[in-house]
């Protein structure tokens, strides 16, 4: 298969500059408040077990597989899925509508911190008093007041209510910063993020060394890292930690695509893409070490003053454990005020890379697909999302904001987004091309055990978090329609924002490019089709299982019957998988291409053993209840935390310092550069 890089593109000036801006996008916001407490609220060290796993089995493998298609195409997602076929180009169109929907309200929450870090420089000036201040019970009521009454003037329910114009200038200030960030492309990038990047990771060691040298800090490292082993019995703990370690990179919205399309065809992939999932896992680990250390801190202070708070009472998701149990623990310090500067200068450092980083994946896309400058498409855009941004700065815009989050950037969302992308590299084209692609220029080398990760696992691991998460919304009373006959509207409303986007989607690939893109249709359609007749049999055994299992949803049957049916999925998708892949891996060689009715096999034979996970998952979930006894209030690690603590680091030391010195190792050989087709399996 011929060389696709024949375009001159812009590229990163650095290695170095590129490694940031791609841990720049991974490490967002959610590092700082979704990892630490879903490990906090998912069985503390325990939950590491299953995160780490999926940081290897999923994380890993995608970041590759998607570096390898942009650097392999030098073009945007959207355009590096057409090169593959012309039917392809919508999906990547479907990951950058879901971008450009992230964008519309991630600098919404970028603009909370900016206000708070205005408050806070104001504290620094006012005798280091921060406008919540207060202690014990009292001082959380000043914080959740602050955040919720004060500043956003908050409302419960659909209406959206005013704009609240004092969010407005932040807004428009964190888009500003964007669009500077950047107009003049990747090479301000990556001249930027030699600041935006290390910063981040310097305030937060500021902060965990802070916390931790403080008094009672322990009481807070008991509830984050003491493993709790009975939640590792709960499928949903093995959901959540495989979902955080997806959404955490952000895998699927074409951002990485994006990035790597302007490396230099030279460039490492392998090595880059392990460097920087694991510096986006440690970042995450030490954000919560910080984080947890100060709250504990924080519940040591309001017990020693008689009115106690006790970590869980505060250790809230999302929005309120940044902005209320946060700056709460934070005005329980000496000096609050600049430790809490400190803190939301972070956030803003850490959320900006994620933010321009989407908004270049867009832009790129869009100047792809037609030609137009960087000059006049980016003002435009900004625009646009400023423009969307202000229905989430009104005094109802929270609830939307988590509705569409939830719906976007969860299980139904990207997740499915990378099921399809496996879906269409793994099966539809032909992933040894990537894999040699990588080899070519990597400091070390993938086994054909990543094509079977790309095409198999994965898929079946995405599947099942799809369609888990799909029995639970049909199964949830009032999912759509409330018991009273109403319409759920924020629901209806983030489903139909995922049911556009695809079809958004179809339409952006049906509008003709102004640069003319080559793919590898035309090649291929050269190529001898073989395994037909083997394809058209494993494809009809596909069909039996699947069949059967729509008409145990459509018609009550038997639980006997039932159970048949349900049982038959994974022994004929398991058969059907292997089979389908034996005769993509026979045929699809440098003179013929192998059956599309064994790639489409293959396809159903995924879902067919995801489906069937999924329902046993979900059969767990409602029956399985496990016993816990009340945690009682302790200050002191046990010795299994600390083994905890010896192990991730040694990850992440380890997996580093391995990842350095094989790019030592590779920068002291000369070796020829070759092409892919020239590099053996």
């Amino acid at each position: 298969m011929a060389e696709l890089l024949e375009e001159r593109r812009e590229s990163w000036g650095t290695r170095g500059g590129f490694i940031l801006a791609a841990v720049g996008s991974a490490v967002g916001l959610g590092n700082l408040w979704g990892f630490p407490y879903k490990l906090y609220s998912f069985g503390g060290g325990a939950f590491l077990i299953p995160y780490i796993i999926a940081l290897f089995l999923v994380g890993i493998p995608l970041m590759i597989l998607e570096f390898s298609l942009g650097h392999y195409t030098q073009r945007a997602a959207p355009d590096a899925f057409k090169r593959g076929h012309k039917r392809f180009e919508m999906v990547g169109w479907w990951g950058i509508i879901l971008a450009f929907i992230i964008i519309t309200y991630y600098p919404v929450i970028l603009a909370y911190c900016i206000s708070f870090l205005g408050y806070s420089i104001v504290g620094m000036f006012n005798g280091g008093q921060l406008p919540w201040a207060g202690v014990g019970i009292e001082g959380v009521d000043n914080a959740k007041n602050f955040f919720f009454q004060t500043y956003l003037g908050y409302q419960k329910g659909t209406e959206l209510g005013g704009i609240r114009w004092n969010i407005v200038l932040p807004l428009i200030i964190a888009w500003v910063s964007m669009y500077f960030c950047i107009f003049k492309g990747v090479k301000l990038v990556g001249r930027i993020v030699w600041l935006t990047v290390p910063l981040p990771w310097l305030m937060l060691l500021i902060l965990a060394v802070r916390g931790l040298t403080l008094e009672g800090s322990m009481q807070g490292l008991v509830y984050y890292l003491d493993p709790v082993w009975s939640e590792l019995a709960k499928p949903v703990t093995w959901r959540y930690a495989f979902g955080q370690v997806f959404f955490s990179l952000s895998l699927a919205f074409g951002v990485m695509i994006t990035y790597a399309s302007f490396l230099h065809r030279k460039s490492d992939i392998n090595n880059n893409a392990a460097i920087i999932c694991i510096a986006d896992f440690a970042t995450s680990f030490v954000a919560g070490l910080a984080v947890f250390a100060t709250l504990g801190a924080m519940a040591f202070a309001t017990q020693q003053a008689g009115n106690p708070v006790a970590v869980e009472n505060v250790a809230e998701s999302g929005p309120s454990l940044a902005f209320v149990a946060f700056p709460y623990a934070l005005a329980q310090l000496p000096y609050s005020a600049y430790f809490s500067f400190v803190f939301f200068f972070a956030l803003i450092t850490l959320g900006i890379d994620s933010a321009f980083s989407i908004t270049e994946s867009v832009l790129a896309s869009i100047v792809d697909k037609t030609g137009w400058r960087r000059s006049i498409v980016l003002p435009v855009m900004s625009l646009v999302g400023l423009a969307f941004g202000l229905i989430y700065v009104t005094r109802g815009g929270l609830n939307w904001l988590g509705t569409i989050d939830g719906f976007v950037n969860g299980t139904r969302g990207i997740a499915f987004m990378g099921l399809l992308e496996c879906v269409v590299l793994g099966w539809l084209w032909r992933i040894g091309t990537l894999r040699r692609h990588a080899n070519s220029r990597s400091d070390w080398k993938l086994g054909k055990w990543w094509d079977y990760l790309i095409r198999l696992v994965i898929p079946v691991v995405l599947g099942t978090l799809f369609f888990w998460q799909l029995f639970d919304d049909i199964s949830s009373e009032g999912f759509l329609m409330t018991p009273e006959g109403k319409c759920n509207l924020p629901n209806c409303v983030g489903l139909a924002v995922l049911v556009l986007a695809p079809v958004t989607a179809v339409v952006f690939s049906l509008v003709r490019s102004r640069l003319g893109v080559e793919t590898l249709q035309r090649e291929e359609r050269n190529l001898e089709t073989r395994g037909r007749l083997g394809g058209v049999m494993v494809f009809v055994l596909a069909l039996i299982p699947a069949g059967l299992f729509i008409i145990t949803l459509a018609v009550s049957i038997p639980r006997a019957a039932e159970n048949a049916v349900l049982w038959a999925l994974p022994t004929c998708g398991i058969i059907v998988m292997l089979l389908s892949n034996y005769i993509v891996d026979k045929y699809n060689t440098s003179v013929s291409q192998a059956s599309w009715f064994a790639r489409w096999a293959g396809i159903l034979a995924v879902m067919d053993v995801s489906a069937f996970i999924a329902t046993i998952l979900f059969r767990l979930t409602r029956t399985v209840r496990v016993e816990e006894a009340a945690a009682p209030i302790r200050d002191k690690l046990g010795g299994v935390s600390y083994l905890i603590l010896a192990v991730v680091f040694l990850i992440m030391i380890g997996g580093l310092g391995w990842c350095f010195y094989k790019a030592l190792v590779a920068a002291g050989r000369s070796v020829e550069l070759q092409s892919p087709d020239e590099v053996g399996n």
